[in-house]
């Protein structure tokens, strides 16, 4: 019985490891043998998910053909690959990736570190941060004592909480989007509510179009849907959506619709200008697209002028009510563990959606609903939220200040808000940089998780979630592991005994 639960063509694997071409090591004592540096992009692949595990790899003199390497070369990577537990082979069935025993299985996603890692590895992979205090604790006994009511029932609520849905729509009304509760969905994060628009949007092979780069759990949830991915590439820098591109994409691919992140967006931090978000409404009704638009990071501007008020929503440009989608969360700007996101649309774009909830979850946990209906009519998102920029604003500047004295080389442009920075590695492979700092005790994502088909290898994502001497060490462990990387020496390199973070 095989052992391999799917396959990869010869070509697809070829082009996986020629995505990394032009950020292997030029410098040092030597360079790796070929056999060695396929064995190790191989295996780069499997550890950050692009090749899954238990994946048929295609046979060698298919490999050989398609990489234009010698039959040898690929025989003798396969054996070390077999020898550091990353394949396995039996006569007659090929060879298929695995992982050493004892090591956890590797993901598409951005998973966050279990609590107890934090005292050896410094977590950069999560892009979230500690409870905001007293204002978690209030909530949640505001949450106790206004339960009764709503313990008296079933505790299904599939659209949300009334109230909570008349808080969420009365929050849009003020920023400019006069919004009615029944077009608010309250969902299980904001994760829950781009899966929900997805179950009901998008069938299997249908084209869905995405900023490029883009967040990586959306990405590998679009890609678990069987939607074909289309990517539309940023502008450099800060500059925004590439509004000509755009056009062409939505004309051309026709997509049934597009994901972008208009405030602080994930990965890059850009915040996209009014005129921007006019526009792309305009080019995805013109196409038929439904635009889904991602706003967690909406409330994290960092460095805003006085009297400059910020952009408005997305939806505020959407007249006719029926071409956007809005996805809202508490994760990133109160805390990750209140599960609490939503979505706003059309009234009958909701009812589907609640409709459809049945086959899902039928609804969200009543407790922390009613602690976020605190928070947004008491006064305590605002207060927490001044205390949580404050907090980001600082990380931030840390953040930047450790990574330009330790990593000179490293290039990024500040944000004025959000959570992360975008940062090209100074001509290293992103992939190879963070698989050799895991090992130095920092966690950072590269950046093909969070691109199409291997792209931005040459990068790496730095969230704002460390600071003080902490913001430094993990820049120097970082500068540690691109110098292994640029001198080509990666042996499996551990945190020293005792070594706490």
């Amino acid at each position: 019985m095989p052992q391999w639960t799917s396959t990869i063509g010869a070509g697809q694997l070829a082009r996986l490891l020629n995505s990394g071409e032009g950020h292997q090591p030029t410098t040092g004592p030597r360079r790796q043998p070929a056999y060695r540096a396929l064995a190790d992009g191989i295996r780069l692949l499997v550890l950050e998910g692009r090749v899954p595990v238990a994946a048929r790899l295609p046979a060698e003199r298919e490999l050989a053909g398609a990489l234009a390497v010698s039959r040898t070369t690929v025989a003798t990577a396969f054996e070390a690959l077999r020898g550091d537990g990353f394949l396995e082979s039996r006569r007659g069935s090929g060879s298929w990736t695995a992982v050493p025993p004892g090591r956890p299985l590797p993901g598409r996603a951005l998973e966050p570190l279990p609590p107890d890692a934090a005292g050896r590895v410094i977590d950069l992979g999560c892009a979230a941060l500690p409870a905001p205090e007293p204002w978690l604790t209030r909530a949640f006994q505001a949450a106790l004592t206004a339960v009764a009511p709503a313990a008296r029932t079933h505790g299904d609520f599939p659209a949300g909480l009334a109230e909570l849905r008349q808080a969420i729509a009365d929050r849009y009304t003020a920023r400019g989007v006069p919004t009615m509760p029944e077009q608010i969905m309250v969902t299980t994060g904001a994760m829950g509510g781009v899966g929900a628009v997805c179950r009901l949007f998008v069938a299997h092979g249908e084209r869905v179009a995405v900023e490029h780069p883009s967040y990586a759990n959306v990405l590998q949830l679009l890609r678990e849907a069987g939607a074909r991915l289309v990517p539309v590439p940023m502008a450099d820098g800060l500059a925004g959506w590439e509004l000509p591109l755009w056009r062409r994409v939505l004309k051309e691919a026709a997509p049934r619709l597009a994901y972008v992140v208009a405030d602080f967006h994930n990965p890059t931090g850009v915040l996209a200008t009014e005129e921007q978000r006019r526009e792309l409404v305009a080019a995805a009704r013109a196409a038929g697209t439904l635009l889904v638009v991602d706003e967690t990071m909406a409330d994290l501007a960092l460095d805003t002028e006085p009297g400059a008020p910020p952009p408005r929503p997305v939806s505020a440009f959407d007249h006719g009510g029926a071409t956007v989608i809005t996805v809202g969360s508490a994760s990133k700007s109160f805390w990750a563990g209140l599960r609490i996101g939503w979505v706003r649309a059309a009234p009958e774009v909701i009812r589907s959606l609640v409709a459809a909830r049945a086959y899902a979850d039928l609804g969200s946990p009543v407790m922390e609903q009613l602690a976020l209906h605190w928070l947004l009519t008491e006064g305590g998102w605002e207060e927490a939220l001044t205390l949580r920029r404050a907090e980001i604003r600082a990380s931030r500047d840390a953040v930047v200040a450790a990574l330009r004295a330790h990593l000179p080389d490293w290039e990024f442009t500040v944000p004025s808000g959000g959570l992360a920075l975008w940062v090209r590695t100074g001509g290293l492979s992103g992939s190879r940089v963070a698989d050799v700092a895991e090992r130095l005790g920092v966690r950072v994502p590269s950046g093909p998780r969070f691109g199409v088909d291997g792209a931005f290898e040459g990068y790496v994502r730095v969230p704002f979630t460390v600071s003080g001497p902490l913001a430094t060490e993990a820049a120097v462990r970082l500068a540690a592991a691109a110098r292994l990387v640029a001198e080509d020496t990666t042996p499996a390199l551990q945190t020293p005994a005792g070594y706490t973070t």
